[in-house]
């Protein structure tokens, strides 16, 4: 079962529409003001935009079943929006449709050092979870480059990570309990706050499900200790491959790292002359590897670290001497997206994974589509579990969106080719709908609908993102051109 195509509304009734949930929402933040609702048409992936209906903001639980069984009533369209720094396109809205804001949910309900878990609601900040449980020696491990903004809800949307999910997982390996309203205004409680819950882990499913299920209007969260002791080495290499096999010998040698991150040579040198924070400028690849533990630990972890690094063929190794050294090691690959964007009027950043033996493969076949498409593209990546953030530069007043695009579809597709996925952390959305079609088969796909249609038999929520139509998938099978006999056998059907 697949979801039918919306007629478009006319201006009348667009009018007649809004006056009645003006009405019915009168004791609501509604906002359907051009300039109110104009900052609402995207998420952080501004290329695609769409002005909604209306723009309303719960404060509480009540609130939201109220909207969502108004919307369910008049067929109304609903996309839920965190923070807006998503990447895909997920919180873009849908035509004649609203948007649900949970920026007015964003009160923390409890922090339990006992537990050691904390409570709170969707529109809380990913950062202020550390910082209300910093004073019980506890925080919140996934951290998103954009931690200080983006929030638990959109981290749930997503099933976000950051630069620490080797070692601690990423949203989904850090949740315990979800709350959630579903379109016709009931309240389900997926997961539970001991180690196992009665029932199907439907918990898991729902983390990453991008707002197409239910709308989070509680999260209780894991909190782990802050580590005694933590320490960064900075690998310097003068060549991808070596410090691609790097990444691949720490794990070998059975060493997990708090992270592992690589960033290419561009890129490191773009980040330097941004901050001025001392990357080797010289080197092709750096490598970030951190160690956390009790002081003994971390001193054992290094050691190896650096005995593998030296085997890989590294020709500069700088360990942090005290906190602020690390932290502004960090500093450096948590702003590679500010960096980038002095190199060119626009980028474009993709998010990918492929197994960890074949980075050296993707770089080097990332290397030979900037000449194909003419763009430069620099890389910067969690490096542990083969996340890829390859960053396309363009100007899009020159026209050159359609080749970003191309060029960022293009990697997706090799990522498949190499075991791969389409997405590591940021979500499909509108973004990469069309790569769901290379990805998965005909039968995946109609399996997802009909996760999506348990949750959702209206199909009103998120609609017309992350899974695609069949229909879709036959218009870009006829589109597409393989670059590879047996490539994409799902498309060659069509």
């Amino acid at each position: 079962m697949e979801p039918q195509p919306r007629t478009p509304l006319s201006e009348a009734g667009r009018q007649s529409l809004l006056d009645t949930l003006k009405q019915e929402w009168r004791q609501l933040h509604f906002l359907t003001e051009l300039s109110e609702i104009t900052p609402y048409e995207c998420d952080a992936l501004a290329a695609f935009t769409q002005l909604p209906l209306g723009v309303v903001l719960p404060e509480n639980e009540a609130q939201v079943q109220m909207v969502l069984k108004t919307c369910m009533r008049l067929g109304i369209a609903v996309v839920p929006r965190g923070a807006g720094t998503g990447l895909a396109g997920s919180a873009m809205p849908t035509p004649d449709g609203i948007v649900l804001s949970t920026a007015k949910l964003n009160k923390i309900v409890n922090v339990n050092p006992q537990a050691r878990t904390a409570t709170v609601q969707p529109g809380v900040r990913n950062l202020a979870v550390s910082d209300a449980a910093a004073p019980h020696g506890l925080y919140y491990a996934p951290d998103p480059s954009s931690q200080l903004a983006c929030s638990i809800g959109g981290n749930v949307a997503e099933n976000s990570g950051g630069v620490h999910c080797l070692k601690y997982g990423l949203t989904v390996n850090n949740v315990l309990k979800i709350r959630a309203v579903t379109i016709d205004g009931g309240v389900i409680e997926l997961g539970g706050e001991g180690y196992d819950a009665p029932g199907l882990d439907l918990l898991t499913v729902f983390i990453g499900s991008e707002g197409m299920f239910a709308v989070v209007t509680e999260v209780v969260v894991k909190l782990v200790p802050k580590p005694r002791t933590a320490q960064v080495i900075m690998a310097s290499f003068d060549d991808m491959g070596k410090a691609g096999d790097a990444v691949a010998a720490v794990i070998a040698a059975g060493i997990i790292p708090a992270g592992l991150e690589m960033m290419d040579g561009p890129a490191t040198r773009a980040i330097d002359r941004y901050l001025n924070i001392g990357y080797d400028t010289r080197a092709e690849a750096i490598l970030l590897c951190e160690s956390d533990g009790t002081a003994e630990e971390v001193a054992e972890e290094i050691a190896r670290m650096i005995a593998v690094f030296e085997q890989s063929g590294a020709i500069r190794i700088q360990v942090s001497r005290n906190e602020i050294e690390r932290l502004a090691f960090w500093s450096g690959r948590k702003n590679a997206f500010p960096a980038a964007a002095q190199m060119a009027p626009d980028y474009y950043c993709m998010d990918g994974t492929v197994p960890r033996r074949y980075i050296s493969t993707l770089l080097r076949s990332i290397a030979a589509m900037e000449e194909k498409y003419g763009l430069q593209c620099i890389n910067v990546f969690h490096a542990g579990d083969g996340n890829m953030h390859p960053l396309i530069l363009f100007d899009s007043a020159q026209g050159q969106w359609p080749q970003a695009e191309a060029f960022g579809a293009d990697i997706l597709e090799e990522c498949v080719r190499l075991g791969g996925t389409i997405t590591g952390e940021h979500g499909v959305g509108i973004e990469k709908i069309n790569g769901m079609c290379v990805q998965f088969s005909e039968a995946e796909r109609a399996a997802f609908w009909g996760v999506k249609f348990a949750f959702d038999p209206s199909g009103l929520l998120n609609a017309d993102k992350a899974i695609p139509t069949k229909n879709r998938c036959a218009e870009y099978g006829r589109m597409h051109i393989p670059r590879g006999a047996m490539k994409f056998p799902d498309l060659e059907r069509f």
